[in-house]
């Protein structure tokens, strides 16, 4: 039949494999399975802490470099070819995939985190805290963030535009390394670690946006936003609007859907800027880049090494923060790099790696800016205390209470509960448009509509399950085992860049080649012409 013929069914079965053995363990043995996965997250981010933090760092060198090097003009496409979206639309869905409804999460209250137990081993509270409190979400959602989202992006976009291989798989970009093997059991593993990573990454956005969208209908309704039934029917309605969105397409779903939610952040966002405490937001703000900038290497490398040695107080701010952030992109990132790969037909390389880089942390910038800093004047002007309800109810319950402080509170709180819950569908309906390519031995146009269906609910099943058997704790769990699935995804970036530049050298030598050929040609028909001419002569 037609639409099978292009499915790549042992991936597909094997990720379907991959996934319910992570499911029936962790329904039939929750505890054993909670404390082997916790164990593997103590290895995962103790152990190799200082190579996620090098991986990070890597990753925007190298990025930079293409953008900048001798390969940053080539045009993923036709050398006149025109980009197939907008800017605007572009940004939309690179930015809306890239950070869904976690950054309403984090960008609200990261910074009492910092506030309260700063880095550099700063005393909490104090100036110098405030000042990190307000730079450092800047940091762990800034450029290395997005380099490492773009990372992915580059070779899977040549591969696709230039090379003209009509697959969007992870494992066809490591074939200068893999060789023979990119179509055999290496290969496969590749893309089912990957998909493994979004399976269990996409548990951690849910395990976020769920309790916070419960707790905004809380807020407004009165119903409560710990009840299993609430939050199933947030699930449910989530999973409906982004199954919707995929089904439809990458141009009249996705796009309509990425466009609406830029539209409503900066509703959301212009509010909160205009209403507030403007001068302050703009102050921090600026001061909070200007910090991140100064101290950005410094923030990119620490580890506290000297911790336990003479007494000297280990924090494990680098494991519990950076580490974990680093950890948490490498597992989105090879699903947010095949869509911006997608999107991106026309445009250089040089293009994508700024526009990605600089949209997506000026995205972020704001979030923080605005809404992070509207939540930390409350704080220090003694208006409101958002560390009292973080401390002694929940992260949700402190993101509603600063919501609420603003002028028409009921009606922001409602802005901020749809603007997350498109956050959430979108970023999910990229993920299942991905998945859906990556489990086709061939993209026609656009993935099956029943393969792009299938992933759709495939996504929400596993945290659906866990919220069923074990609430929140579940949930939480699933954050953590998606960190342990991204370990495997470090060979898989380092593979990405050796290869990439492999390939790149390879058709630059073959490009010079030809058009030193052409010369060639060139050379020796004028020289017949020439010849014919001076024989007219005689």
């Amino acid at each position: 039949m037609k639409k099978f013929r292009l499915m790549d069914w042992p991936t597909f079965i094997a990720s379907i494999i991959i996934l319910l053995s992570v499911i029936v363990p962790l329904i039939a043995f929750p505890k054993a399975s909670e404390a082997i996965i916790l164990r593997l997250n103590d290895v995962v981010t103790g152990g190799l802490g200082a190579v996620y933090l090098g991986i990070g760092v890597a990753a925007l060198l190298f990025v930079l470099y293409i953008a900048f090097g001798k390969y940053g003009q080539v045009t993923l496409g036709e050398a006149d070819e025109k980009p197939e979206f907008g800017t605007f639309s572009w940004a939309a869905m690179l930015f809306s995939a890239g950070i869904g409804s976690s950054i309403l999460y984090w960008g609200a209250i990261e910074w009492v985190y910092y506030y309260q137990a700063p880095p550099f081993h700063i005393a909490p509270e104090s100036e110098e805290a405030i000042n990190y409190a307000a730079a450092y979400g800047i940091f762990h959602w800034g450029p290395i963030a997005w380099a490492i989202y773009v990372l992915p992006a580059l070779p899977i976009a040549y591969s696709l535009y230039v090379k003209k291989n009509p697959i969007l798989k992870i494992s066809l970009t490591c074939e200068p390394i893999l060789g023979k093997y990119t179509t055999r059991w290496p290969g496969k593993l590749i893309d089912v670690l990957f998909i493994f990573g979004l399976l269990g990454g996409a548990g951690t956005t849910l395990g976020l946006g769920t309790p916070m969208i419960a707790a905004g209908v809380e807020s407004l309704f009165g119903i409560d936003g710990g009840g299993l039934v609430l939050r199933l029917s947030i699930l449910i309605i989530a999973t409906v609007i982004f199954a919707i969105s995929s089904y439809s397409g990458l141009k009249r779903g996705i796009r309509v859907l990425s466009d609406m939610n830029l539209w409503l952040t900066f509703i959301l966002l212009a509010f909160i800027f205009v209403v507030g405490p403007t001068i302050f937001i703009m102050e921090t703000t600026v001061s909070s880049v200007g910090l991140m900038m100064k101290d950005f290497f410094r923030m990119a490398t620490w580890l506290e090494p000297f911790g336990g040695f003479k007494g000297i107080e280990t924090t494990d701010f680098p494991q519990s923060w950076t580490v974990f952030y680093w950890a948490w992109w490498l597992v989105y990132g090879p699903f947010i790099g095949l869509f911006i790969a997608r999107i991106s037909k026309g445009r250089r390389l040089k293009e994508v790696v700024l526009g990605t880089i600089l949209y997506g942390t000026l995205g972020c910038v704001l979030f923080f800016g605005i809404l992070g800093n509207f939540g930390l004047w409350l704080e220090i002007s003694g208006t409101f205390s958002v560390t009292d309800v973080l401390n002694n109810q929940s992260g949700e319950a402190a993101i509603m209470a600063i919501i609420g402080q603003l002028p028409f509170g009921k009606l922001m709180t409602l802005i901020f509960i749809i603007t997350a819950l498109l956050y959430l569908a979108t970023t999910f309906d990229s993920g299942s448009y991905i998945l859906a390519s990556s489990t086709q031995t061939k993209v026609d146009g656009e993935p099956y509509r029943w393969n792009r269906l299938f992933w759709a609910f495939a996504l929400s099943f596993l945290p659906f399950t866990l919220l069923l058997i074990g609430g929140d704790d579940s949930l939480s769990l699933l954050q953590t085992a998606s960190i342990v699935a991204g370990a495997p995804l470090i060979i898989i970036f380092i593979m990405l860049m050796v290869s990439f530049l492999r390939t790149l050298g390879e058709d630059r030598i073959k490009l010079e080649a030809r058009r030193s050929a052409h010369k060639e040609r060139e050379r020796k028909t004028l020289s017949i012409t020439y010849a014919k001419r001076d024989n007219w002569w005689e």
